[in-house]
């Protein structure tokens, strides 16, 4: 994925998922949330590459990334603690991406949401 305008990408596979919204953190870093809790955003602390995505994640999920791609997905030390894996914008593709979302869209339990994305975007990350 190109480095300009990746977010925008982002963002835009992001929103096709329902009740998700596209807002700024308190350091003006774009954020995707699901129902008002935390989904997806650009990495900002100092530990993380440029141009990374964090996204929630799940352990199980988390570890066949790791596993299964180390040039895309990574962790620091810093988001080890937290439910998330850090990925290299530049290295995902379109289709990974939209799985990847998905996910954390599925683990990103809304205050306000109940359903669920569509058949086809519930694919396993393997």
């Amino acid at each position: 994925m190109p480095k300009a305008g990746a977010f925008e990408v982002v963002k835009k596979l992001a929103l096709a998922l329902p009740d998700v919204e596209s807002t700024m953190k308190y350091d003006g870093s774009p954020v995707l949330k699901r129902g008002g809790s935390f989904m997806a955003g650009l990495a900002t602390h100092p530990s993380a590459e440029p141009n990374t995505l964090v996204v929630r994640a799940g352990d199980e999920e988390r570890g066949w990334l790791l596993e299964d791609s180390p040039d895309t997905y990574y962790l620091t030390d810093y988001y080890r603690k937290y439910p998330v894996v850090l990925i290299r914008l530049s290295r995902i593709d379109h289709e990974a991406l939209r799985d990847v979302l998905s996910v954390s869209w599925r683990l990103t339990t809304g205050r306000r949401s109940s359903r669920s994305p569509s058949r086809s975007s519930r694919r396993s990350l393997r």
